[in-house]
Order: structure tokens, then C-alpha cells, then sequence
């Protein structure tokens, strides 16, 4: 690789880490190329960038991210490396996760996200159990409704008990034939005066 061509591959990495919050860097090395391309394809469907780098190369472009410190990283940047970028905290852990369970492999060497650093496969289980933004709101909106709920529940079946008392309570009404008569009207014709 030239120099020139380092200098744009540096700059991509960059770029992918540009305001990135959720930073993963996985183990591909003995996926064969369909398993790779396999692996890529789902984490398309999930909205998470996948790039293979070359260690030194991802170094120097972490390096010159400023904000973020990733130099608890660099020890695990040994062999085949892979970059994973997304939106969602739990969503790479993820992918991960469920591609193992027909592999062995991606394994996770490290990881960046809400501001803390996970280093080593064994924390895979507990970034997979992370919650994601769009979880969280869920769980508030559901928490907030649940006593808004009861509130309408309790209302309903108040007004159809009162209801149910208030059909019970009234008396029964019933028509005499006397009532009736004036109701119906005669179908006799009279005669006409002609």
C-alpha cells in the first residue's frame, strides 16, 4: 500500500468515526467469503457499517479522532480486524451474537460505547443485554401509560356499574291497553259527503 493510499484509507476510518458513539471492533478472521458477505449483508439490514482495516491504519485514524481517547483499544488490535459502526448501543453485540450461534466466530476484541470501553470477548453478553435508546423510550412511554390506563379503566367500569344500577334502581314500565288504544289509529274509511 503507498503512502498516498494509506492517507485515504486513515481518512475513510475517519470518517466513519466522525461523531460515531457506538464503536465495535470484531474478529472475522475464519469466516470464509460467503460467511463474510453473509455477516456484512445482516448488519446492512441493521443499519451497522462494517469495514475490515488494517490495525495500524484503524490506530493512526483513532488517534486523530479528537474528544475520544481509544487507546484502551489498541491491545486488542491484533490480526484480521474489523470495524463496526452504529446507531444503536446493543445492535453489533447483537449481530454478533446471533451470527455465533451457527459459528465460531466474529468474536469481539473491543468496543466503545456511552462512553465507556469493553475489551474482550467475554463482554459480548452484557453489550448484547445493553439497552437501546429506542428501548428505553419504550419502557418510559409503557411505564407512563400504565397508571394513565388504570386511571381509564377504573373510570369505565365505574360508569357501567353506575349504569347497571341505575337500570336495576328504575321500575319497570309497562303499557296498559288503555295506552295503547289512542295509539292506533282507525283504518275505517268514512264516507265522503258528495
Amino acid at each position: 500500500m503507498t503512502k498516498d493510499q494509506k492517507v485515504v484509507a486513515i481518512q475513510e476510518i475517519k470518517d466513519l468515526l466522525q461523531d460515531a458513539k457506538v464503536v465495535y471492533v470484531a474478529d472475522l478472521d475464519g469466516l470464509n467469503a460467503a460467511k463474510s458477505s453473509e455477516f456484512r449483508r445482516q448488519a446492512f439490514k441493521q443499519n451497522i457499517k462494517v469495514k475490515v482495516v488494517k490495525n495500524t491504519l484503524l490506530q493512526k485514524a483513532m488517534e486523530q479522532i479528537e474528544g475520544v481517547d481509544y487507546s484502551e483499544m489498541f491491545q486488542t488490535f491484533k490480526g484480521n480486524s474489523a470495524l463496526m459502526v452504529s446507531e444503536t448501543a446493543n445492535g453489533p453485540a447483537k449481530l454478533i451474537q446471533g451470527f455465533r450461534k451457527k459459528e465460531d466466530k466474529p468474536a469481539l476484541k473491543s468496543a466503545y460505547l456511552q462512553e465507556t470501553f469493553y475489551v474482550g470477548d467475554e463482554n459480548l453478553t452484557a453489550l448484547a443485554n445493553i439497552k437501546s435508546r429506542e428501548e428505553m423510550i419504550g419502557e418510559i412511554i409503557g411505564l407512563l401509560q400504565s397508571p394513565i390506563q388504570r386511571v381509564v379503566s377504573a373510570l369505565q367500569n365505574k360508569s357501567e356499574t353506575v349504569e347497571a344500577k341505575a337500570e336495576e334502581a328504575a321500575p319497570a314500565v309497562e303499557e296498559t291497553p288503555a295506552e295503547a288504544a289512542p295509539a292506533a289509529e282507525s283504518t275505517e274509511e268514512t264516507p265522503s259527503a258528495e
